[in-house]
């Protein structure tokens, strides 16, 4: 199963037309003399990883090699320098649009080789270039057999203390290549200090660079593990953010079993004692009054409590249309998120994700298109439910179910079109390599419109036809299913004087800070790994986090919607949804907190890009969080209600 994800990815994306690689590139095997590709990604500031530009926007000059356009030795080399390379899908929704170098390496010469080139007399305009990436700290990012490397493009020097520093470039890099026999296991790159210049308009820059080649006995498989800083992300704190998270989860589970347990048990004590369920079982003084049990009294204390809207608590939500669409597109993204997780758990087994770029985004992908069943199947069958209470069950009362399938199809990928096309938008003006070509954007539309659609369709008509037994309607009830309790005709009224323990806004913000609470340690690394040039591969902890995120947000939902049913609040469900969703609210909050003080980004791109992200995260965190409040409250709601006894 090694290359079960290259496989699935490319079923997958069939219809896309993904290109294919050479085949030394996607074996990683070569013969000493082969030709090995050099590409180059992308040069821009240092502080801001997703303002990068084309390598050869900088005045860089071609080596003077076969490769070259002005000196081609054959038709196949001719015009190969700064060629766009046949990428991806994923790589270019990654940002990974890479070019020839123009350099020509071949395998484990038996020497060590410079290419040289010169670039001669700077224009104002190029010189400007130079000062501009130099003093913004500029570096540019190749790759060789598919390993990362860096470079600065030069930096402010002075040769002495008491000069004021100027901008100097580096003309003189080394490229050292180690192999284990037919395999590239490591790729450094280095510059020559001494080979710094100071950039004037006029100068002549003379570029070099040399390649080494060394043997090696490490393997093949460990040679990406010099990007993981495994120290950084297996530290201590990690592992206490963890049992932290855990120790949190068994409070709230403590804390919801008391009420299930203790308090609910007396409210059904309560409620037995006002039907005379336990007549033969009460006390009685010697002026015949009934005896407190358990600071409850026999007779008469019916008339409060959860209890009391027994015939309204499955009444449909507002906005049953829209509520449909976003449950079902929650169950979309839990399952998404958990299938792209288990994938990159399984790394070891298929090959880790952080190795292959793009390979995360084809598990998206992936994974959204085939969990379309599941948001069309969760969409028509809550509609359908809940559509029945809300018009009394007449004949052709669903007919906006259509309206229903057709928000679940296009709700949540008009939010990420949404944003991802201002930024697209964005990448476009400025030039930089971020920006995803048409010819990619329709590829895949074509793949949402023939895989997604369909699959959505599909599991909206299986859920509308699905059984589901219930009890009838009767007389001054509406028709309802799977439901414990009978709807009433008329809506109770809510009352106005709950206390403030039973106002759903004064509950939903602690909620979402208990949630946010139990990942945010897990977030500092995920955004760490996205903007500060770190290789998440802890795939094992997300998991784990992931796990705790959904046990707290069911209990802290549990606890609201129980304390604003207790204050006869029938109006849960949309409560339940946006008491899980609360949490991504905090997670934009941090998100600006650490853009504020744990970053250096600066500028209009970087900026766009960085709250454009962080937006499409927390949405998706909140309906993902939401719909699992929903289902939790939902199961906490019919279980108290079919363990009391009704009239």
């Amino acid at each position: 199963m090694k290359y079960l994800s290259r496989v699935c990815a490319s079923l997958a994306l069939t219809i896309a037309g993904l290109s294919s690689v050479n085949a030394d590139e996607y074996n990683h095997r070569y013969s000493k003399g082969d030709n090995v590709n050099f590409y180059v990604h992308k040069v821009g500031p240092y502080a801001n990883p997703q303002e990068g530009y084309n390598y050869y926007s900088l005045p860089f000059c071609a080596p003077d090699n076969e490769h070259h356009p002005e000196k081609p030795n054959s038709a196949k080399n001719e015009g190969l320098f700064n060629k766009l390379r046949s990428n991806s899908i994923g790589e270019y929704l990654g940002g990974h649009a890479l070019r020839h170098s123009g350099h020509s390496v071949q395998y484990a010469p038996d020497a060590a080789y410079t290419e040289s080139c010169t670039k001669s007399s700077l224009t104002k305009e190029e010189a400007d270039k130079f000062i501009k990436a130099t003093k913004d700290q500029w570096l540019y990012q190749m790759y060789l057999d598919d390993l990362p490397v860096w470079g600065m493009v030069g930096e402010m020097y002075s040769k002495d203390e008491d000069t004021a520093k100027t901008p100097h470039v580096y003309t003189q890099r080394a490229v050292v290549v180690q192999y284990n026999k037919d395999r590239i296991i490591e790729v450094d790159l280095v510059s020559d200090p001494d080979s710094l210049v100071e950039i004037k308009p006029g100068i002549e820059l003379k570029f070099q660079t040399k390649f080494v080649w060394e043997p090696s006995t490490k393997e093949f498989r460990s040679r990406f593990d010099k990007y993981l800083d495994k120290p950084f992300f297996k530290h201590h704190i990690h592992w206490f953010s963890l049992f932290n998270s855990f120790m949190m989860v068994l409070f709230l589970m403590g804390l919801v079993a008391l009420i299930l347990v203790r308090t609910l048990r007396k409210d059904y004590a309560r409620y037995a004692l006002s039907s005379g369920d336990i007549e033969e079982d009460a006390e009685y003084d010697e002026d015949g009054k009934p005896i407190e049990t358990e600071g409850l009294v026999k007779g008469g204390n019916d008339d409060y409590g959860w209890k009391q809207v027994h015939g309204d608590v499955f009444r449909s939500p507002a906005m049953l249309t829209i509520f449909s669409a976003v449950l079902g597109t929650g169950w979309q993204l839990i399952v998404l998120t958990l299938g792209v997780i288990l994938f990159a758990v399984a790394g070891p087994i298929h090959g880790e994700v952080h190795e292959d770029r793009g390979e995360m985004q084809h598990a998206i992908i992936m994974c959204y298109c085939f969990s379309s069943i599941v948001s069309g199947y969760v969409g028509g069958s809550y509609f359908k439910l809940y559509n029945t209470t809300k018009s009394g069950g007449k004949k052709g009362s669903d007919s906006k179910w259509q309206v229903a399938m057709f928000l679940t199809v296009i709700l949540f990928p008009l939010v990420v079109v949404g944003i991802l096309s201002i930024l697209n938008g964005i990448a476009l003006v400025y030039g930089t390599v971020n920006y995803v070509p048409f010819l990619v954007i329709v590829k895949v539309f074509f793949i949402w419109i023939f895989v997604s659609v369909p699959l959505c369709i599909f599991g909206t008509l299986a859920g509308r036809h699905a059984k589901i037994g219930g009890v009838k309607g009767t007389a001054g009830c509406l028709s309802t299913t799977d439901f414990p309790c009978r709807v009433n005709a008329i809506a109770r009224p809510i009352p106005e004087d709950a206390p403030w323990y039973g106002k759903p806004m004064n509950l939903i913000p602690f909620a979402g800070l208990l949630s946010f609470g139990s990942i945010f340690i897990e977030l500092y690394y995920v955004l760490t790994s996205i903007w500060n040039y770190k290789i998440y591969h802890v795939y094992g902890f997300l998991l784990g986090v992931y796990g705790i995120l959904a046990i707290v947000v069911s209990m802290t939902t549990i606890i609201v919607v129980y304390f604003c049913l207790n204050a006869e609040n029938y109006l849960w469900q949309w409560t339940a949804f946006i008491s899980g969703g609360s949490t991504a609210g905090y997670v934009f909050l941090y998100g600006i907190y650490y853009f504020m003080f744990k970053t250096a980004m600066t500028g209009f791109i970087q900026t766009m890009f960085y709250f454009g992200y962080m937006s499409l995260m927390s949405l998706t965190l909140g309906m993902l969080c939401g719909t699992i409040a929903h289902f939790s409250a939902n199961r906490f709601v019919r279980t108290i209600f079919q363990n009391v006894k009704l009239d």
